[in-house]
């Protein structure tokens, strides 16, 4: 149906086919726009976990901040409870607002916390920062998610949503190499190169701002909220850029249709019951998921460069040289095996990027234990383990934005992104603690801990796993303002 947009049925209920309407859209580079302005957030969050495990051995530096190992782990942490903290608050707005106001909200919150971190003097300046940035980055989980699955085609949400959350190594490499230039002593004061790093991701962010701003509202939230007007127009702004691209004559005509009684913004309470009471066994998928990969990797990453230097000697301004490699590995992981997720499906996948990975981490652990890697082999190792887990660990931020009704949608994401990470918030301490023992088995119980972990969880989705590849989202979760199932031969 492209020129028959929605009916009114009553004073109260309205038939429309904007959702369907949007998923049979080809692919354009509109889309594109909405990829690279919107999948920035995985960068920058990349790029802060990597500065922070690059420049950890740099701040225990008498000449820096002087911070104890324990210190830079629990900066960590601190940055991960305000994650926690930010997708909570910011996705209650995001659903009230929408997804655009708060994706520029969030945003210009990370990039202050950021400039404020480059001008820390002592632990607690510095954590709080951190714990600020983490509120904007946690914040824009919610309302990024949010807005990409509900623009994006549904025949390549899988694909795309994997390679905009495993864009996070892409913030990873650069943060790599940024600090490998800006910690060698001999081009910068070893109390300088760390702060500009934060700098320079500023100003990486202060760009993706600008055009952001050129973003549409999600159509989606507008139907949520009864604005079937703005929706209607902005959806054929949509089709007539892609139309004008792609110069066609006319694009497929859509048949089915929802009928639609808008509800709003949802309380806590009802939020709640959505998520306990009528959808249970997606509940503990997405609590699994997200904790499985958020342990695994909270873990492992911000103490990577701890580990380089006290087990391997490995120098601090070399440490970002050991990350590229590891960041290339987690990065092609989503990209290669992305468009399986929509092809073989989601259990399938995602199952099985949970429990190699654990499988994978246990043979490495023991290797380390031993004393048989290098600190060549330690990364290499670590890089094919996450190839396969950042696969699984982007998948599990897909399951959770469309497993849920369109109306809780951010708050789901934000729940079980807040939930999954809180968790496993105490990861960078506990590793701080095991490694600062000086013992390689402690560090090994920690690694067989996140393990065990991460494959549980891909058992979980092999029970409980939803078939959402290539079905729209009204199909995988209807919404709680849709008063009446598809109508397929509705003209």
């Amino acid at each position: 149906m492209t020129t028959s947009t929605h009916l009114r049925t009553s004073p109260e209920k309205v038939r429309t086919s904007i959702p369907f309407r949007l998923d049979r859209l080809p692919w354009s580079r509109w889309h594109w726009l909405v990829v690279i302005s919107l999948g920035i957030t995985w960068i920058l969050d990349g790029l802060e976990v990597t500065i922070i495990g690059s420049i950890a051995a740099v701040l225990t530096d008498a000449r820096t901040l002087h911070l104890s190992s324990v210190q830079v782990a629990s900066a960590g942490t601190a940055y991960l409870i305000g994650a926690v903290l930010g997708a909570f608050f910011f996705a209650r707005l995001t659903d009230r607002f929408g997804r655009k106001l708060l994706f520029l909200i969030t945003l210009s919150v990370y990039l202050l916390a950021t400039v404020a971190t480059a001008f820390s003097f002592n632990f607690l300046w510095f954590a709080a920062c951190r714990f600020l940035t983490g509120t904007g980055i946690g914040g824009e989980y919610a309302a990024i998610n949010s807005a990409v699955d509900e623009l994006i085609p549904a025949r390549m949400r899988g694909q795309v949503d994997l390679a905009i959350n495993g864009s996070w190594w892409l913030g990873t490499a650069v943060g790599a190499l940024l600090t490998t230039i800006l910690l060698n002593p001999h081009l910068l004061p070893v109390n300088v190169g760390w702060r500009l790093a934060f700098a320079l991701g500023a100003i990486l962010g202060l760009g993706v701002l600008l055009v952001r701003r050129n973003l549409p509202e999600s159509p989606r939230w507008l139907l949520m909220h009864g604005r079937f007007e703005e929706a209607e127009r902005i959806v054929r702004q949509i089709e007539s850029i892609v139309v004008k691209e792609k110069h066609l004559t006319a694009l497929p005509e859509t048949c089915e249709t929802i009928e639609m009684h808008p509800v709003g913004m949802v309380s806590l309470k009802t939020l709640v019951r959505i998520i306990l009471k009528e959808y249970p066994t997606r509940s503990l998928l997405g609590f699994s998921l997200l904790v499985g990969q958020a342990f695994l990797y909270n873990a492992i990453f911000f103490t990577y460069g701890l580990v380089l230097a006290r087990f391997y000697r490995v120098p601090d301004e070399a440490i970002g040289l050991y990350l590229i490699p590891f960041a290339i590995g987690n990065c092609f992981g989503p990209l290669l095996l992305g468009r399986f997720f929509d092809t073989l499906g989601r259990r399938k996948m995602i199952s099985f990027t949970y429990i190699l990975p654990g499988i994978l981490l246990v043979l490495t652990g023991w290797l380390f234990m031993r004393g048989s890697l290098t600190a060549v082999t330690q990364t290499l190792c670590w890089s094919v383990i996450f190839f396969f887990a950042s696969a699984g660990a982007s998948s599990a931020y897909l399951t959770v934005s469309e497993i849920f009704p369109l109306e809780v949608r951010a708050q789901a994401i934000a729940l079980f992104y807040a939930v999954g990470t809180g968790a496993s918030a105490v990861a960078p301490l506990l590793f701080g603690l095991l490694i600062q023992s000086g013992g390689a088995i402690n560090v090994f119980f920690g690694y067989l801990l996140g393990a065990v972990v991460m494959a549980a969880a891909g058992g979980v989705e092999m029970v409980f796993g939803v078939d959402a590849e290539r079905q729209s989202l009204e199909k995988v979760a209807r919404p709680l303002s849709v008063s009446e199932c598809f109508d397929e031969g509705h003209g």
